[in-house]
């Protein structure tokens, strides 16, 4: 990773720690949306510095929520990033099919996150189907991140690869993964 690469991860990680902050209130707890997980889907893109940054970002934001909001411990200090880096890792791999990354990558942070969740928080009531209470947080946080990622986040992806952008960003050195390119701007 060269210097580029290094400062674009590290504008990521702010980016997903502030939105995580400033979107505290709906972030968090056994039904979320964190709005912050669109910027994974930008992997697709990005590749290394978005799957750094998310991962980072997660690691700030969680730890600064854990000391000033909820008390969830270092579980999800921990297992928070690793979900994402997980998550981003699934979307730069199947980048080339977009839409199906962005479904893919939604399932670790259900998963990973709603698993460790269900320790903390009671499923939410509506889902009331008789499940297990970890499979009913995995459900509920599974759903939001598919709302996350491969809605907001898939929509943003598709505005960040419009021409119009991606010219100016390749002009000044920026590494991207473009489906329809196959030269030195990427795969």
């Amino acid at each position: 990773m060269n210097a580029r690469e290094l400062s674009l991860a590290i504008v990521f990680a702010a980016l997903y720690a502030v939105l995580v902050m400033v979107f505290g209130i709906i972030s968090y707890g056994p039904v979320q949306l964190r709005v912050a997980d669109a910027l994974i889907a930008l992997a697709a893109l990005f590749g290394g510095p978005v799957i750094l940054g998310v991962s980072l970002g997660a690691l700030i934001g969680n730890t600064y929520t854990n000391v000033l909001i909820y008390w969830i411990g270092p579980v999800d200090i921990l297992f928070g990033p690793v979900a994402n880096l997980i998550s981003a890792s699934l979307i730069f791999a199947l980048r080339r099919r977009r839409f199906l990354a962005c479904l893919v990558g939604a399932l670790p942070i259900g998963l990973i996150v709603g698993s460790y969740l269900s320790l903390f928080f009671p499923p939410p009531e509506a889902f009331d189907l008789n499940l297990p209470p970890w499979l009913a947080m995995v459900i509920s946080i599974t759903l939001s991140s598919l709302v996350a990622i491969a809605g907001i986040g898939y929509v943003l992806l598709n505005a960040l690869s419009r021409p119009g952008i991606v010219k100016p960003l390749t002009a000044r050195g920026l590494r991207l993964y473009l489906p329809r390119v196959g030269n030195a701007q990427g795969t």
